[in-house]
């Protein structure tokens, strides 16, 4: 995947400049960017915390036509992922909602904190080219007072539901440098988890930027499996998992600061989040 990357098809519209004896000069007409464009994002009015919220949108092709055509298969790089994070990383909604014949696309979200969010849609058109995805974002707002809550340190450890989630090993992280961070998983009876596919994927690890909410996105998957490397510039990485409790998670980010991992698997019908902050050197 790629950071803040939108598929354009730039139109010039060129002028031809005078010459001669005239005391005026011409200069070639420049015309708009024609770009996919996130359009009707849905609700326009603040949400209400903890009532099932109808979040819709439609993604708007350069020719002006609903993009209505994206990639299937096996693995997670299909569809459209649809991200909502609160602005100051404290939680986040992850959702691969259906697409409409029409190329709309409809999800009922529930928000349990007020505040203003970030929407993040990662589409994967069915294209050709080198291209395979690209980010269109907006905001949405849930009524209420919001008070922004400071991202805690680095710990190693979260405890979500019973289960824990430890991170191995001191993180040395780089921009556009891919990593790896070793990840065990217990349930609440100590056991390794055992993972079960969620959208595609064994686990997903979604990273965003404090402040400026830069995105990355990278995952999981079992040996062999399809589909599962990102990649930004001419970095790749791929996250894996053989044995039941414990993941290898990719981690590729573009720039250097502080960046909030959403780290996100399946077990026992539970969908496990677990946050951690993260130092990124440059």
């Amino acid at each position: 995947m790629t950071a803040r990357l939108m598929l354009a098809a730039i139109v010039l519209a060129a002028g031809t400049a005078g010459c001669g004896g005239s005391s005026k000069s011409s200069f070639p007409t420049v015309g708009a960017a024609r770009t996919y464009a996130l359009v009707d994002l849905r609700p326009s009015a603040p949400a209400a915390v903890g009532k099932p919220t109808q979040v819709s949108f439609t993604i708007r092709k350069p020719d002006g036509k609903p993009l209505t055509r994206y990639r299937h298969g096996a693995g997670p790089h299909n569809g459209v992922h649809l991200i909502i994070v609160r602005r100051d990383l404290s939680t986040i909604i992850h959702r691969h909602p259906p697409i409409s014949a029409d190329g709309s696309i409809h999800d009922t979200v529930r928000f349990t904190e007020p505040g203003p969010y970030r929407v993040v849609v990662d589409a994967y058109p069915q294209t050709t080219g080198p291209q395979r995805n690209f980010q269109l974002f907006g905001n949405l707002r849930v009524a209420g007072a919001y008070v922004a809550r400071k991202l805690p340190p680095f710990a190693t450890t979260d405890v979500v539901d019973g289960y824990r989630i430890t991170l191995h090993g001191k993180p040395d992280l780089h921009a556009i440098e891919a990593s790896s961070l070793a990840a065990t998983v217990t349930d609440p009876q100590g056991k390794p988890a055992r993972f079960t596919p969620w959208y595609g994927a064994l686990a997903h690890a979604i990273f965003f930027r404090a402040g400026t909410l830069d995105y990355f996105h990278t995952h999981v998957c079992a040996p062999g499996a399809s589909g599962c490397t990102s990649a930004l510039g001419a970095a790749k990485v791929t996250g894996s998992s053989s044995t039941p409790g414990k993941l290898n998670v990719g981690v590729l980010v573009p720039v250097a600061g502080t960046w909030r991992l959403f780290l996100q698997c399946r077990v026992n019908g539970h969908i496990l989040t677990a946050p951690f902050t993260l130092l990124v050197k440059p």
